[in-house]
This record gives structure tokens, C-alpha cells and sequence, in this order.
């Protein structure tokens, strides 16, 4: 079957965590999909996608690839090139402008992906931002600290993901050990930290602004507030993520703020996940991924609004037009509560079973609608350090956040009980 007879197809970069979700809303449009990896072989940090459902597979790890991808691609006419997650938003800027498909280019992709050159432009469009600094020497990094005169600042690098070495840092000794250990680091997409990035620190709440677009017609899929916990070191970990009011007037604010970072970094096409926070003068950027949030699960999103992000991405990207007419300029809908919860563990051991009897007990809890166990049997548990070291996420709806709450309660009991360990030796 030959490009003009076949399905239109999608080509899809890095079908990591939740993204393989278009698979089945693409098909829905009658749309198939080819998936391209960015890398020789699958990152180790990552859970694989699966690629039974794909059409064919790609592996594009370098420029010597990338012509002969390139032409076997054209043979599929693809009608559009996404990035499933962060690592392959460079490639699908640069398959997609290759191509000639809707794109958004890659004459602003590392603004897309670099946090520092990210912030600076930002800062270029006139937007609120932190103050920052990029150095490949721990004394550079605690220089700008001691010029910068006030605590705490943020150590991180300059591009991983899910709060990967990120450092609350309340002294100069401080920011030299967490500046040290970003250099020893290996980033969630198995690259080596070759500098450090370190930023002012934005005091308020963080929030996640979630958008899909299309031709720069961009709809806003949900708005959900950061609760976190405080490990016993002081540092903080992502515990909940809470649907907020889409009439409330600090979301619209927020809203409006995201839509023009979008504009400033070039995001016409796909979607869009930015976290925020609102500080006493603002929104200010923490960072924006042109990809899905790690957390959207399809069929929580359409218990909340009637729609999802892979269900807005599949129409944008195969019928921009009708897109537009249906959702350019709309923002999301609430019917109920809703709140993702990203538990903590204290473990550490091999894991030799999981105990069905406490997954059922969450499972069948009032609110929760989704259970997924991140830690499988064969894999190891680690104490919770940051979002990829949470073991279980639960996704949760209701008629009240109260109602919400109390089951997040019960779960706080039961979670450490979900894994049987062999402890370490």
C-alpha cells in the first residue's frame, strides 16, 4: 500500500509515559502512526512506550540518520510530526520543518528546551521571570549567589524534568554542594550536566497551565495548583495537583500571562505544559514543555471537562480548521473536583510483589478513578526524592475537594503497603 492509498499517517518522536494516548485518538480520525526515537536505544530513566500500536519504527540518534529517515518518512506523506515528550522536541522541530508540515521551527527550539535561553526570552518579550545565571564551575555559581545578595535561590539543570536535581539552596555552602551534585548528574534523557543553571527564587504558588494549539489558536485544557510536602531535608516534592476554578481570577491571570510565554517561544502547533508561579508581581515562568503533561490521563480530563489534551492534539494537528472553529481561544470546562496525587515512599528494596488486597482497597476508594503502580514487580523502590520517584499515582474526582481529601488520607496509610520488598543488603 503506497502513500497515496494508505492512511494518513502522524509521526510521532519519543512516544514516551502518557503521549501514547494519540495512538487511539488519531485512529478515531482515521489517522495512523509512525513513531520515531531520538535515541540508539530507549532512555533507562524512562518507562519505554509501546509500540505495538504504531504502523512502523524509526531510529534517528544522529545526523547521519537523519537523511535517510527523512526520505523513508516522505514515502508516508505524514500529514503532521509531534513530540511525545521532552527528548524529542528538538527532532520534531527539526522533522517537521524538514518536511513541510505545520511546525514550530526550529529558530527558537532551544528556547523550547534550554531552561536558561527559555527564561531569556521570556524576559526579551517583557514578561515577568527570575533572575539567573549558567555556569560549568561551582565557584561561578555561588559568585552570582553572594552578587545576588538574598536567599534561598534554585540550583537545577539547565534541561532535564520532573524536578530532576533541583535544589532550594538557603546558604552559599549550599548552592556549592547542590551545584556539585547538578555536575555529577546524569539528566532524566541520559545526558551528562555539563553546567548549572541558578535562578532567583519566585515566592508564591505554583501552578500548571495545560494548552493545546493550532495555528496559534490555542485552548487552555486545565489549570491545576502545586501542593507540596516537605521532605525531612527541607526540600520540597509535588504531593498534589489540584483543578483549579477556570473563572477564578488568579487563573485568569495566569491564563493570560502563559498565552503570551506561548507566543514568545514560538509554540503555534501542539500542546503546551507550563509551570508557573504567581508571585506578589505576577506570573513568573518556571518552565514550559512543548509536549503533554506527564500526569494527563485521558479519561480523568474527559470526567472533568467532556474533552483531553490527546483527544485536542489529535483534531489540531489532523484537522487544524475544525480546531479552531470548535476550541481556538476556548478554556476548559469543571463539572467536579479533580486532583492528581503523586505518593511518597520512605522504602528502599527490590520489589518481589505487589499486594493486590491494598491496591483494591485504594482502587475501589469513592474518589479515585485511576490507580497506577509506577514500581512494578523486578523493579527498585527508592525513597521519594522528586516526581520520578513517586511509586503510585492516583487520580482522583469528586463532588468536593473534601470529599477528595479524606480518601488522599486513607491512601497516605495504605501506599507504603502496596510493595512487598526484598530490603537491600
Amino acid at each position: 500500500m503506497n502513500a497515496t492509498t494508505a492512511a494518513p499517517v502522524v509521526v510521532i518522536v519519543d512516544g514516551y509515559s502518557n503521549s501514547g494516548a494519540y495512538i487511539a485518538e488519531f485512529a478515531r480520525l482515521g489517522v495512523a502512526a509512525l513513531h520515531v526515537q531520538s535515541t540508539a536505544e530507549f532512555l533507562p530513566k524512562m518507562v519505554p512506550p509501546d509500540l505495538s500500536g504504531y504502523r512502523e519504527t524509526f531510529v534517528c540518534a544522529d545526523a547521519e540518520a537523519l537523511d535517510a529517515v527523512l526520505e523513508r518518512l516522505r514515502g508516508h506523506a505524514p500529514i503532521a510530526v509531534i513530540a511525545g515528550q521532552e527528548p524529542g522536541v528538538p527532532l520534531a522541530d527539526l522533522l517537521s520543518e524538514r518536511l513541510g508540515v505545520a511546525t514550530n521551527g526550529t529558530a527558537r527550539s532551544p528556547a523550547r528546551r534550554d531552561k536558561f535561553t527559555m527564561i531569556e526570552t521570556v524576559r526579551a518579550a517583557g514578561l515577568h521571570c527570575a533572575g539567573q545565571f549558567v555556569g560549568a564551575d561551582p565557584a561561578e555559581i555561588t559568585g552570582w549567589a553572594r552578587g545576588h545578595g538574598r536567599y534561598p535561590v534554585v540550583v537545577k539543570p539547565r534541561s532535564s524534568s520532573s524536578s530532576d536535581n533541583v535544589f532550594i539552596c538557603r546558604s552559599e555552602a549550599e548552592v556549592a554542594e547542590a551545584a556539585r551534585a547538578v555536575l555529577a548528574g546524569i539528566t532524566m534523557y541520559d545526558q551528562h550536566n555539563t553546567d548549572v543553571l541558578i535562578q532567583s527564587y519566585l515566592d508564591g504558588t505554583e501552578y500548571i497551565v495545560d494548552t493545546v494549539s493550532a495555528n496559534g489558536q490555542h485552548t487552555v485544557c486545565g489549570v491545576w495548583r502545586y501542593d507540596k510536602n516537605l521532605l525531612p531535608s527541607g526540600r520540597p516534592i509535588y504531593d498534589l495537583d489540584v483543578l483549579q476554578d477556570p473563572d477564578a481570577p488568579h487563573v485568569r491571570e495566569l491564563i493570560a500571562y502563559v498565552l503570551r510565554v506561548l507566543d514568545a517561544l514560538g509554540i503555534a502547533h501542539g500542546p503546551g505544559h507550563a509551570e508557573v508561579i504567581m508571585t506578589e508581581s505576577g506570573p513568573a515562568l518556571v518552565e514550559l514543555g512543548a509536549r503533554f503533561n506527564g500526569n494527563m490521563n485521558p479519561a480523568h480530563h474527559d470526567e472533568f471537562s467532556g474533552t483531553n489534551p490527546a483527544r485536542l492534539g489529535a483534531l489540531a494537528y489532523a484537522r487544524p480548521a475544525e480546531f479552531a472553529a470548535r476550541y481556538g481561544g476556548t478554556v476548559y470546562t469543571k463539572s467536579c473536583e479533580a486532583v492528581v496525587h503523586n505518593a511518597a515512599t520512605s522504602r528502599a528494596g527490590h520489589v518481589t510483589a505487589i499486594d493486590d488486597a491494598v491496591v483494591d482497597t485504594i482502587a475501589s476508594l469513592p474518589t479515585v478513578r485511576e490507580l497506577v503502580v509506577r514500581r512494578p514487580v523486578g523493579t527498585r523502590l527508592v525513597p521519594t526524592v522528586d516526581l520520578m520517584t513517586s511509586p503510585l499515582r492516583v487520580f482522583h474526582t469528586g463532588d468536593s475537594h473534601t470529599e477528595i481529601l479524606a480518601d488522599y488520607q486513607v491512601i497516605r496509610q495504605l501506599a507504603e503497603d502496596v510493595f512487598r520488598l526484598a530490603e537491600p543488603a
